[in-house]
C-alpha cells in the first residue's frame, strides 16, 4: 500500500472545501437511496458523514486494491448507517455509485440495509450493535502479529457503548497493547427511542479512561478539527478513543436533532425540500428508472482463504489408554503449533476464556505465549475477535465449554460466518457427559443451533484418535468448523479384533460416517460420548444372537447415503445421542427417511428434558440412554 495515511500536517483550505462539497453530495445520496427504497436510517448516516468522509479519504486504503493486506482497516460498527458508507465509498470509486443508490435494500443487491462484507471497502458486516470493536481488535491484532504498518479504525455509535461486549473489547485492547487501534464515536446523543441519556445513561468518556485508553474530543462536523484530532491520535502509543460531537440529520434543518429520523425516511415532498436546502437537485427519477430496470453493475468480491499449513505427526492412542477427547485436542493443537511455528502466512492463534486447563489449550499457551490470547470471562468478545483475526488466513482456534462457546455466543458465530471467517470453534463439556455440574452447564443443543448457520461444519468425534485427526483436518482446511466433545474419559474405539478403529491409516473425511460394527437386524446411528456405549451395546447383543450394527455419525447434519442405506436394508434404524432428541442427529435421519419415503422402523433416543447433577452414567440411566435400557428395548422390538 503506497498511499500515505493522513498526509497533511494541517489540512489545506482547498481540501476542506472539497470535502465539504463531497459531504453535501453524499447527504443527497443518503436521502435519495432511503427515500427510493422506502426504508433505512438517514439520520445517523448524516451525522456521521464527516467522520466517514475524513477517515475513508485519508486512511491508507485504495479503491484500486481494496483487499491489499497492507491497507488500513476501517470497521463500521453501526451497520445501519449503510447509506452513508455506500455514498462515501461509491463516490471514492470503490464501486458503481449509481448501482448502490438504485439497488439499496432491494432483493438480490449486495447493498443491503446493514453493511455486508461483499461490498468493497467494507471490512466487516455489522448491524448487530456492539461487535465492531471486537472485530477491530481482531484486525489490529493480526496486523501486529504480521508486523504490518497499519491502523484499524473502528467507527461506532454512542448508543451501542452500553453493550457489555464493548467493555470486553476495551479491556482486551489495553491488555494486548493494540496501539494501532483507533475508535471514533459518532456522538449525536440520539438513538432510535430518544436521547441516549434517557434510554440508558452511559459514561462513555469515563469508561474508556477507566480501562486505560487515551480519550480525545472533537467537533464531528468540523472537517479541519476532525482531521487534526485523528492525525494527532496516530502519534499516541496506545489505543485511542475519539468522541466526535455531531447532530443527527445534519445538513437538513427539519431533520437536525430529531430522533425520529434515526430510522424514518423522508416522503417525496420532504425529500424535495431537503435537497433544495442542500442546494442540489432531485435525483429520484433518475434512480427510480435504474431501479425499475435493474441496470446494475455489482462488484464481484470473493473471499477464498488460502491455507498452506502442516498438520504435524498424528498420534495413535492404544486401547486401554485412559484419555478424554479434550486432551487429544490439546495434544494435537500443540503439534500443529509446533509444525507451523514459522508459518507467517497462516499463523496458528488460540483464544481462551479462563478455561485453558479444562479445555486443554494450556500446553499450547506454555509453548507459544505470543500466539495465545487469554480473554478472561468475556466470551462474546472472544468469539468475535477470534473470528475477525482469522479472515486474513490465520488458523484461529476459539476454545470454550459448550454452554459458553455455543449457547452464549451463538449470535457472534452467526455474524462470523456471514463475514467468511476461518474460525475453528472447539467446545468441550457437551451434553449430559458434563455430569455433576448440572443442567446449567450441560450443553445439549449444539447440533440444533449450529445446523442453522449455513457455513459452519459440525464434527463430533468418537474418541481420542478420531479427535486427533479431526483437529489436524480442520487446521489445514479453510472455513468455519465446530468440533465438539464431552468431558469424561472416552474408551478407544476398536475393531472387532481389538485394534484401534481410527488407527494409523485412518483419514478423516468430512461427511463420511464410520461403520464400527456390521448388523443384520438393525443399526444404531450415534455420535460423541455415546459411541463407545453403542459399541458395547452391539457387542453384548451379539452374544445373545442379536446383530445390531453401529455407525458413527461424526458429522451429524450431513447424511452419508451409503451408511443410511445399510440401516434401511435391515428395516430398523435407531438414533442414539447425547443431545436434544428433536434437533440433533435423529432429526437429520428423520428428514432423510421422510424425503426418501422409505419403509423402515425408526426410533429416536436422546434428551427430552434438562438433566440434573450426577455422574454421566447416572444421568444416562435417568434419561433412558444407558446400555441396559437400550439392550432391553432392542431385544423387545427384535422379538416383534
Amino acid at each position: 500500500m503506497n498511499k500515505k495515511r493522513f498526509p497533511y500536517s494541517q489540512l489545506p483550505e482547498s481540501e476542506i472545501k472539497k470535502l465539504q462539497e463531497f459531504s453535501n453530495l453524499c447527504r443527497r445520496d443518503v436521502l435519495t437511496m432511503t427515500t427510493l427504497a422506502g426504508s433505512g436510517h438517514p439520520g445517523g448516516s448524516m451525522s456521521a458523514m464527516e467522520i466517514y468522509n475524513v477517515v475513508f479519504h485519508y486512511a491508507a486504503i485504495s479503491p484500486d486494491a481494496p483487499d491489499d493486506p497492507e491497507r488500513d482497516k476501517i470497521v463500521v460498527s453501526f451497520g445501519h448507517t449503510s447509506p452513508g458508507v455506500y455514498a462515501v465509498l461509491g463516490r471514492l470509486g470503490f464501486f458503481d455509485l449509481d448501482t448502490a443508490i438504485a439497488s439499496f435494500r432491494q432483493a438480490g443487491s449486495i447493498f443491503e440495509g446493514h453493511i455486508v462484507r461483499k461490498v468493497p471497502g467494507v471490512e466487516w458486516g455489522t448491524g448487530n450493535l456492539g461487535q465492531g470493536l471486537s472485530a477491530g481488535c481482531g484486525f489490529a491484532l493480526i496486523d501486529k502479529i504480521k508486523n504490518r504498518d497499519t491502523f484499524t479504525f473502528v467507527l461506532m455509535s454512542d448508543g451501542e457503548q452500553t453493550k457489555g461486549q464493548v467493555g470486553e473489547a476495551r479491556r482486551f485492547a489495553i491488555k494486548y497493547k493494540l496501539n494501532n487501534l483507533r475508535v471514533i464515536i459518532d456522538y449525536n446523543r440520539i438513538q432510535i427511542s430518544g436521547c441516549i441519556f434517557d434510554i440508558m445513561p452511559n459514561n462513555i468518556k469515563e469508561n474508556y479512561l477507566a480501562d486505560g485508553w487515551e480519550v480525545m474530543e472533537t467537533d464531528g462536523h468540523d472537517i479541519s478539527d476532525l482531521y487534526d484530532t485523528i492525525r494527532r491520535s496516530l502519534e499516541i502509543d496506545k489505543p485511542v478513543c475519539i468522541i466526535a460531537s455531531t447532530v443527527i440529520g445534519k445538513g437538513v434543518s427539519f431533520m437536525e436533532g430529531k430522533c425520529a429520523y434515526h430510522g424514518k425516511v423522508l416522503k417525496e415532498d420532504e425529500y424535495m425540500k431537503a435537497v433544495e436546502e442542500l442546494g442540489l437537485c432531485s435525483e429520484l427519477e433518475k434512480y427510480r428508472e435504474i431501479r425499475k430496470n435493474k441496470m446494475y453493475s455489482f462488484p464481484d468480491r470473493t473471499f477464498d482463504i488460502k491455507i498452506s499449513a502442516l498438520q504435524g505427526s498424528i498420534r495413535v492412542y492404544q486401547p486401554g489408554t485412559k484419555i478424554d477427547n479434550r486432551t487429544a485436542f490439546g495434544n494435537a493443537l500443540l503439534d500443529i503449533g509446533i509444525a507451523n511455528k514459522d508459518n507467517k502466512d497462516n499463523p496458528v492463534i488460540v483464544f481462551d476464556c479462563d478455561l485453558a486447563s479444562s479445555v486443554k489449550t494450556d500446553l499450547f499457551a506454555k509453548q507459544f505465549p505470543e500466539r495465545f490470547f487469554q480473554c478472561g470471562v468475556q466470551e462474546h468478545h472472544a468469539a468475535t475477535v477470534a473470528g475477525a483475526a482469522s479472515v486474513d488466513g490465520a488458523i484461529s482456534f476459539f476454545a470454550d465449554f459448550g454452554v459458553f462457546g455455543v449457547d452464549e455466543t451463538y449470535n457472534q458465530h452467526r455474524l462470523n460466518d456471514q463475514n467468511y471467517t476461518n474460525l475453528k470453534i472447539v467446545c468441550t463439556h457437551l451434553g449430559l457427559d458434563v455430569g455433576e455440574d448440572g443442567k446449567t452447564h450441560q450443553c445439549i443443543d449444539y447440533v440444533g443451533l449450529f445446523r442453522n448457520v449455513f457455513g459452519i461444519r459440525l464434527i463430533i468425534p468418537a474418541d481420542a484418535n478420531q479427535t486427533d485427526r479431526v483437529i489436524r483436518y480442520v487446521a489445514t482446511h479453510p472455513g468455519n468448523y465446530f468440533v465438539g466433545m464431552g468431558r469424561s474419559y472416552t474408551p478407544i474405539i476398536t475393531t472387532s479384533d481389538g485394534k484401534p478403529f481410527f488407527g494409523e491409516k485412518y483419514q478423516f473425511e468430512y461427511g463420511k460416517a464410520d461403520i464400527l460394527r456390521d448388523g443384520k437386524h438393525g443399526f444404531i446411528y450415534t455420535l460423541g460420548a455415546l459411541v463407545p456405549r453403542a459399541v458395547a451395546i452391539s457387542d453384548r447383543l451379539r452374544q445373545d444372537g442379536v446383530s445390531i450394527g453401529v455407525i458413527n455419525c461424526s458429522c451429524p447434519v450431513i447424511i452419508d447415503r451409503e451408511a443410511m442405506e445399510l440401516g434401511i436394508k435391515t428395516g430398523l434404524i435407531i438414533s442414539y445421542e447425547d443431545h436434544v432428541v428433536d434437533s440433533g442427529l435423529g432429526m437429520t435421519i428423520a428428514a432423510y427417511i421422510a424425503e426418501k419415503q422409505v419403509n423402515v422402523k425408526f426410533h429416536r433416543f436422546g434428551i427430552r428434558k434438562y438433566g440434573s447433577s450426577g455422574t454421566p452414567d447416572e444421568l444416562y440411566a435417568e434419561h433412558g440412554l444407558d446400555p441396559e435400557t437400550m439392550i432391553s428395548f432392542i431385544k423387545s422390538i427384535i422379538k416383534k
